[in-house]
C-alpha cells in the first residue's frame, strides 16, 4: 500500500488555512472534472485531489493524519502504526460515502469510521438539537481488563483558530475500564459528546478500546497467548515451571518429552468474562550455548547417547 502525500496532491503546505485547500481543491476539481478535462489521467486525478479534500478540510482528520509525521514520502510502502490515531477525538464520522472512490491507504486510515457512520443519533424536539456522537480510540493495559481500572486519559480535540488553522488542545477524562472489556469494544461516557443545540441534550462520547503492546503476551479475541522459553531438560524430562500472567504467576506442570510449539491451555485464564477466554502457553525450547570444554562433553556425550534426527520429516 502506497502513502498518500495529501499535501503534495493539493500542492499546498502543511500549515496551509483551510480557505487556501477550499481553493485549491475547486480549481483541481475544475482542471481534472471528467467530464470537461482534456488531460489524459483526468479521472484518476479527480478522485485523487477528492480524496486528500476530503482528509485535509476536516480539522479532525486533518490533525489525525498530521501525526503520522513528516518521515513518510509519496509512493513509499505504508502500513499505519498501530494505533496511529488512538487518542483524538472525532466528532463526524464522514457521511457515508462510497469507499470504492477512495484509495487502500485512505481506507486503512479511516474506513472504519464511515463503516460506521450512522451511529449518531440527532432528536428534534422544536427547535432543539440532540449534540453530536463523538468517537476516539483510546489504548489501555491488557491488565486493566483483567482487573478492572479507573484511568485518566487524555484525548486531543481539533478545531480551526481564528486564522484558519488547525489547532489541537487536550482533554482529560477519568474513565472507568470495566473489567473483561475487549480489543475494539467501547465504553460509552454519556454526555461527553458535542454539545446540544437549543437546549438539546449533549451527545455521547463513546472511545473504542485497544491495548497497549502487553510484553511477551499477545492477544486474540479473549484469549491470550505466551510464548514460554524451556531448557531442553525441562522439556525432555519435565518439569513444574513458573508462568506470568495478566493476573499473576502461576505454577504450570510442563509434561516430560514436550516439543517446540505445544501449546499448552490455561482454561479460564484469559480476559475475564462471562464465558472467560484461555491462556495458550507457547513451549519453546532453547539450547544453552556451550561456553567451556565440561559443557562441550555434554553436548558429545548427548550425541552419543540420543539416536536422534530433528531432520528425519523433511529426509521422508
Amino acid at each position: 500500500m502506497e502513502y498518500k502525500d495529501y499535501y503534495g496532491i493539493m500542492g499546498v503546505n502543511k500549515d496551509a488555512t483551510q480557505d487556501e485547500i477550499k481553493r485549491s481543491y475547486r480549481k483541481l476539481a475544475r482542471k481534472y472534472h471528467p467530464d470537461v478535462s482534456k488531460e489524459a489521467n483526468a479521472e484518476a486525478r479527480f478522485k485523487e485531489v477528492g480524496e486528500a479534500y476530503e482528509v485535509l478540510k476536516d480539522p479532525e482528520k486533518r490533525a489525525a493524519y498530521d501525526q503520522l509525521g513528516s518521515q513518510w514520502k509519496a509512493g513509499q510502502d505504508f502500513h499505519p502504526p498501530p494505533g496511529w490515531d488512538a487518542g483524538y477525538e472525532f466528532s463526524r464520522d464522514g457521511g457515508n460515502p462510497d469507499l470504492g472512490d477512495f484509495s487502500d491507504f485512505f481506507e486503512s486510515l479511516y474506513g472504519r469510521r464511515f463503516h460506521t457512520a450512522g451511529n449518531r443519533q440527532q432528536d428534534h424536539r422544536g427547535f432543539q438539537m440532540r449534540g453530536e456522537d463523538h468517537h476516539a480510540r483510546v489504548m489501555v493495559d491488557l491488565e486493566d481488563s483483567y482487573r478492572g481500572a479507573t484511568r485518566s486519559i487524555t484525548l486531543q480535540v481539533s478545531s480551526l483558530d481564528e486564522n484558519g488553522r488547525v489547532v489541537t488542545r487536550p482533554r482529560t477524562l477519568n474513565v472507568r475500564i470495566p473489567k473483561g472489556i475487549r480489543r475494539g469494544q467501547q465504553i460509552r461516557l454519556a454526555g461527553q459528546g458535542g454539545a446540544g443545540h437549543g437546549g438539546g441534550d449533549a451527545g455521547d462520547l463513546y472511545l473504542e478500546v485497544d491495548f497497549n503492546p502487553a510484553g511477551h503476551f499477545t492477544v486474540e479475541g479473549a484469549d491470550v497467548y505466551l510464548d514460554l522459553p524451556l531448557a531442553p531438560w525441562e522439556a525432555g524430562l519435565g518439569a513444574t515451571v513458573k508462568v506470568p500472567t495478566p493476573a499473576g504467576t502461576v505454577d504450570l506442570k510442563v509434561p516430560a518429552g514436550s516439543q517446540s510449539g505445544k501449546k499448552l491451555r490455561l482454561k479460564g485464564r484469559g480476559i475475564p468474562a462471562r464465558q472467560p477466554g484461555d491462556l495458550y502457553v507457547v513451549l519453546k525450547i532453547i539450547a544453552p550455548p556451550a561456553k567451556t570444554e565440561q559443557q562441550r562433553q555434554v553436548y558429545e556425550q548427548m550425541k552419543q547417547k540420543f539416536s536422534f534426527n530433528p531432520r528425519s520429516e523433511l529426509e521422508a
